[in-house]
């Protein structure tokens, strides 16, 4: 009896996914000044300005794309509001393909959200989601601050049609920039949960998660640099006192 050996089935490619917006595309993005922010509504650009990497954006997995939110009405709020009713074709693309069951939208405006100046600064606090971050900018503008491979922060200016999402686990902020308005969708996979988990937190599951995906050549990377640093340190400080 003979045995035909079949060729293992073939991946099936989607041919409805959206592609990401190209780098040029992206909202820009640079790296803060060390230290403490002042004022987290403003620019906080460093002196010169010292533009992000785009692509290292990318690697430790935040995704984007450019809709036009123009092209379509959406209500000042509504908790919830159910992603089915999207009729903006590239929306209900990243929706399907990336399996968004839960949506919501806020406006974050003093008009609009009780207690505005105080719910601000507690975005602003450092902290990561135990899921993935999803946000689609309807209209106004705002920031998001992100930790890079080296744990610098790097401020994201959003404006009207970005839609930008975060991985689990990664540390970041957010904060309205001086025109104090941002009209935005969330999007979610499931039951949402909006509860911070605020820094320090590397032991929490969702971190390591990140970590082990995004993190942990980078870290190595680091350690190494910092060693290397370390030797080179010890290594002056001997030859001066052979000097000496």
């Amino acid at each position: 009896m003979s045995v035909v050996c079949e060729d293992p089935p073939k991946k099936k490619i989607r041919t409805d996914d959206l592609p990401e917006a190209p780098d040029e595309d992206w909202p820009e993005a640079w790296y803060m000044p060390e230290g403490d922010c002042d004022n987290q509504k403003a620019l906080n650009k460093k002196d010169p300005n010292e533009p992000a990497n785009i692509t290292a954006l990318r690697k430790i997995g935040i995704s984007y794309w450019k809709l036009n939110a123009d092209a379509f009405k959406y209500p000042v709020k509504a908790v919830p509001w159910d992603p089915k009713d999207a009729v903006d074709p590239d929306l209900m693309k990243i929706r399907d393909t990336r399996g968004y069951s839960y949506a919501d939208i806020i406006t974050v405006h003093p008009d609009h959200l009780p207690g505005y100046e105080d719910k601000v600064k507690s975005f602003f606090e450092e902290h990561i989601h135990d899921a993935e971050e999803i946000r689609y900018v309807i209209s106004g503008s705002g920031f998001f601050d992100v930790r890079d491979a080296g744990d610098r922060w790097v401020r994201i200016h959003v404006k009207k049609g970005d839609l930008m999402t975060l991985p689990e686990g990664m540390y970041h902020r957010f904060t309205t920039d001086d025109n104090d308005i941002i009209h935005a969708m969330r999007l979610f996979k499931g039951v949402p949960v909006w509860t911070p988990i605020n820094r320090p937190c590397d032991e929490h599951p969702s971190r390591q998660v990140f970590v082990k995906s995004y993190m942990s050549g980078e870290e190595e990377k680091i350690k190494k640099k910092e060693v290397d640093g370390k030797f080179e340190e010890k290594n002056e400080e001997q030859n001066e006192e052979c000097v000496q």
